[in-house]
């Protein structure tokens, strides 16, 4: 008997692996075809996986969050609405007689149905794997000593297909929410002191949060091109705008605009001489910037200012007028640059500046809705309409939209793997949000 269940397993084991080599699973009927959470073995995904962080480390969502999303009815009508879909139109593609037209409409709709259609067959294919793994468990469960081996291989087994699972649903998600089609674009990211609280607090926390992006570019070897930098006093920072370039900057950034709170015992400045907690905010600012854009600016429609750059003193200080600020009239829209000695450089920098922004403003309604993303991440800068919170006294930095809690604050302000985690954190929240609002929406009856 140990012999028979033996081979059993080995030849679950190997089906496993080749399907999982062909990235796809069994088929199977539309009558017999099973949910993605109709089956009794997927508790076990919840049970089986342990735990990768102990009571220190970050707050991660839940997988009972994926399953209870999963368990949706309306989720899984709409799961099943795609798998039809998807079936009737490969059964029409077989069809000869299609036209050139319908053809080309029906292949670019199968295209797009194919990775979700890969992944539910996959998942259905480890949801029949974990069954039979189940069933060898519970039939060699109360049997001699000699059964413990193989009883230790198929708990092991059991943990490995649950984990996959867990994992193929988050595919689904992903397969099913709209791409954003900016996601590869750089940005134009912007950091600004809060005004309304905080006086020299905000400037420090603010130079922190550039050194901290500044972090996360090195960290994800993005470029990282400072076109405006104003100092503040006691090693502050009053603003700061600056171009990263690489590989999905928009992607991860994107969710970083708004308004930041920092709680802390100030270490210099003013605030310091009162030695208590203080509270103050300051502002991140994300545009996006596509790879190829024009925008035809009119010399009579600007303004060109030139003035002493402002510097921390010493050798920085620069003796001539080489700042420049360009005032787009009709817009009232403001970049300036003055970073280097040369006004030349200076004003064709700037002018980068002032075209990425007049982007923003002119390609119609759905990109002026992103153009307004700035004035409300910008809000009134207050307390109250914060994003995340950074309390050093503590330390712990908390997402106040997720809920997601990391200590090691000063690791965390270095902008390495610990703002990455936050960041994935914040994209698959808004993922799955996005995900349901999908679901929603399609599901509802025409009017």
């Amino acid at each position: 008997m140990l012999a028979s269940r033996c081979f059993r397993l080995c030849s679950l084991c190997s089906r496993v692996v080749y399907n999982s080599s062909r990235g796809r699973g069994g088929g199977g009927g539309a009558g017999g075809r099973r949910t993605l959470t109709g089956h009794t073995g997927l508790k076990y995904a919840n049970t089986t996986v342990g735990q990768r962080w102990g009571t220190a480390a970050p707050k991660r969502l839940c997988h009972s969050d994926v399953e209870d999303l999963y368990k949706s009815e309306s989720v899984q009508r709409y799961l099943q609405q795609l798998m039809d879909e998807h079936r009737d139109i490969s059964k029409k593609l077989e069809h000869p007689y299609l036209s050139e037209s319908d053809r080309k409409l029906l292949m670019k709709r199968h295209t797009e149905l194919l990775p979700l259609a890969n992944v539910f067959e996959s998942t259905e294919q480890a949801l029949k794997d974990l069954e039979e793994v189940l069933s060898l468990l519970h039939s060699s469960s109360g049997t001699k000593d000699e059964d413990t081996q193989l009883t230790q291989l198929l708990k092991e087994e059991e943990a490995q297909i649950s984990h996959k699972i867990l994992a193929l649903r988050k595919d689904l998600i992903k397969a099913l929410v709209p791409s954003d089609p900016l996601d590869s674009s750089d940005i134009l990211l912007e950091v600004v002191s809060g005004r309304t609280t905080g006086g020299d607090i905000c400037q420090q926390f603010t130079r922190e949060m550039f050194d901290m992006y500044k972090g996360f570019a090195s960290y994800k070897n993005w470029d990282f091109e400072v076109f405006n930098y104003t100092n503040a006093e006691y090693g502050g920072l009053h603003h700061a705008a600056v171009r990263i370039a690489g590989e999905n900057v928009y992607r991860y950034l994107k969710h970083e605009g708004g308004t930041h709170r920092v709680q802390r015992i100030p270490e210099v400045g003013l605030s310091s001489r009162m030695q208590r907690i203080h509270t103050g905010t300051m502002t991140v600012i994300i545009l996006p910037q596509p790879v190829e854009f024009d925008v035809h600016i009119d010399p009579k429609d600007l303004r060109i200012d030139t003035f002493r750059s402002r510097g921390a003193g010493g050798q920085s200080v620069n003796t001539t007028d080489s700042a420049v600020r360009i005032v787009h009239l009709p817009t009232g829209i403001i970049a300036e640059c003055q970073q280097t000695r040369s006004q030349l450089q200076n004003r064709d920098t700037a002018m980068g500046l002032l075209r990425a922004r007049l982007y923003q403003s002119i390609l119609g309604k759905e990109t002026e809705q992103r153009y307004t993303q700035r004035k409300q991440q910008v809000g009134t800068r207050s307390q109250s309409e914060r994003i995340r919170t950074y309390n050093f006294s503590q330390d712990r930095v908390t997402d106040h939209r997720t809920g997601y809690v990391t200590r090691d604050i000063k690791e965390f302000m270095r902008g390495g793997e610990a703002l990455d985690d936050l960041i994935c954190d914040v994209l698959e929240h808004t993922e799955r949000e996005a995900f349901i609002e999908v679901v929603e929406k399609s599901l509802k009856p025409s009017v």
